[in-house]
């Protein structure tokens, strides 16, 4: 019972059945944690990374090397752990890229932080010097890396998208999926109340069709729905569309639970049968009179109302997904609809609810059917086709899209471009060594070690490009000390846009060969990452509680 009073010891157990962990031994197992977590997935990072293999416990295979998705599969049991598949997941959400390196440097900061702490540093010292350290990166990357491109020309676009793709699985199909990036981000522009452009990418629908190479992927200036029409008997095509998107079942009306109907005639439970079918008869007509010959629903349609509608020309689309059927709706103009009731209690359907588009289509490809729609010239919708070998394929193809689909979003958002390559790391390296031999106070260390710290990016990229990862890293940070010399001329200031030639195993301008990334990017990323371990490096105690064991019942046997 005394443990608990033993602030001093390492280990103690607690009187309320459980564990309890201080000092250094709880910091030496968060840091263990963390490294291991980046273990996991450094070598996935770059151009020339590797992917992961995961098979859950079902046999479900996932093949990856998009760090969000990989920590996402593994199940982490460590609490510090966590903190770090939340913060790849976190990136991911916000940023679309990074995801991996946001990790990786987490984790450096963390085991630079212990070894400060091993040499009677304090944890609050430390925190201090590193949130210096992040504001004054972020402050930098800004001012002195951050390429203003106003005016987007469609080539920066293409080489951001192929900066991004390099390191996925479609990297390998040149600029082609770039293109398609670029295609399907532009068609997607709209205003925000401040008249801002906005492209988001959740407008951007992307419909995975087995068969095929991957060169025949294309883009479609609309939304392409994975099911067919719901009966043969409808036609294939339907030009100006009008289009109802529906949130409720057209089958025949049932009674409610517990409503119950003595009845003596039988003619009368006749009539009440009748009376059910012609309830839905009804709302289908007064979909069909509002002018409407589409019907998008996100719930079922009998065979009976099926024929209704193909006999007055009209094709219906059952089971679309919620996400689908609000994708087609903000782009055609329609509202959805989930009960035909107005406030009077009558039930309408006001042609007003109708969306617009050019036409509604039926296509067949590899087997697959799929439903067309091709909207009106002034709407921001697209969808990307990818063609695969198999699931396993196309499933990474389309996290791929995803993360280029967010990082040219950004740029077109937020105007301003980095050089890649570890140009960023190598440069806010340079410059926060000199910062940090300015400060008089113990906060020096901690600077200098968050700067150290950065090249974990340029270092893992030329490990993972099997390069000499020493003499490039030496190399890269000569190029921007040598920029960021006070007497540098114009000449000497274009050395900060160097960044590692992975493919060469040389430096080069990374600006020139168009290797560029959104700068909020990489601010995000060191944000993230510099909070994350500040996070668990405030953490000097471990409880952790058992779970409570049932009394066993004596006549149980």
């Amino acid at each position: 019972m005394s443990g608990i009073f033993e602030t001093d010891t390492a280990d103690s157990t607690l009187f309320i059945g459980g564990q309890r962990i201080s000092g250094a031994q709880v910091r030496n197992q968060n840091v263990l944690a963390a490294a291991s977590i980046a273990n996991v997935v450094k070598t996935s990072l770059g151009p020339v990374g590797l992917d992961k293999m995961m098979v859950d416990e079902l046999g479900d295979v996932t093949i990856s090397n998009d760090g969000a998705t990989i920590l996402n599969l593994l199940e982490v049991e460590h609490p510090a752990g966590k903190i770090l598949v939340e913060l790849a997941r976190q990136q991911d959400k916000e940023v679309g890229d990074g995801t991996t390196s946001v990790v990786i440097i987490a984790a450096e900061l963390l085991k630079r932080a212990n070894e400060l702490i091993k040499n009677k540093l304090h944890p609050t010292a430390i925190i201090t010097g590193y949130r210096l350290g992040c504001r004054e990166a972020c402050k930098f990357i800004a001012e002195n890396l951050a390429i203003k491109v106003a005016g987007i020309d469609r080539d920066t676009l293409r080489n951001i998208a192929q900066t991004t793709l390099s390191s996925k699985i479609l990297g390998n199909y040149g600029t082609r999926f770039a293109d398609l990036t670029v295609d399907a981000i532009l068609a997607v522009k709209r205003t925000d109340f401040r008249g801002k452009p906005k492209y988001p990418v959740s407008s951007v629908g992307i419909l995975k069709i087995k068969g095929g190479s991957a060169q025949e992927s294309q883009t479609i200036n609309g939304f392409a729905i994975q099911r067919p029409f719901v009966s043969q008997a409808m036609i294939k095509k339907v030009e100006s569309a009008k289009i109802a998107c529906i949130d409720f079942d057209l089958s025949k009306v049932k009674m409610k639970l517990g409503v119950s109907v003595v009845i003596e005639d039988p003619e009368a439970l006749e009539a009440i049968r009748k009376r059910e079918g012609d309830i839905t008869r009804e709302r289908v007509s007064k979909i069909l009179a509002a002018g409407a010959n589409v019907v998008l629903s996100a719930r079922g349609i009998d065979d009976m109302y099926a024929k209704m509608l193909a006999d007055a020309g009209a094709v219906a689309v059952t089971r679309v997904s919620k996400e689908e059927l609000r994708r087609v709706a903000t782009g055609t103009g329609a509202t959805i609809i989930s009960t035909l009731s107005n406030l009077e209690g009558d039930e309408v359907f006001e042609p007003a609810c109708l969306g617009s588009a050019s036409s509604v289509e039926q296509l067949t490809l590899s087997d697959d059917d799929f439903v067309v729609v091709k909207t009106l010239k002034d709407s921001s919708c697209s969808t990307v086709l990818l063609r695969g070998a198999n699931d396993h394929l196309l499933d990474e193809m389309e996290r791929s899209l995803h993360d280029s689909l967010c990082t040219v979003s950004k740029v077109l958002e937020s105007g301003s471009v980095v050089p890649g390559g570890g140009a960023v790391e190598a440069a806010v390296d340079v410059y926060l060594e000199t910062l940090a031999s300015t400060l008089g106070s113990r906060e020096q260390l901690a600077v200098a070690e968050f700067a150290t710290a950065l090249l974990c990016i340029p270092k893992q990229l030329a490990i993972n490009a099997a390069k000499d990862a020493s003499d490039l890293v030496s190399k890269l940070r000569a190029y921007h000390s040598a920029s960021q010399q006070p007497q540098a001329n114009s000449n000497r200031q274009a050395l900060k846009y160097y960044g590692l030639d992975l493919m060469n195993g040389s430096i080069r301008d990374n600006k020139r060969a168009g290797v560029l990334e959104p700068a909020i990017n990489k601010i995000k990323m060191l944000k993230s990452a510099t909070e994350a371990a500040i996070a668990i490096l405030r953490i000097d105690d471990l409880i952790k509680l058992l779970p409570e064991q049932q009394p066993e019942d004596p006549h149980a046997h």
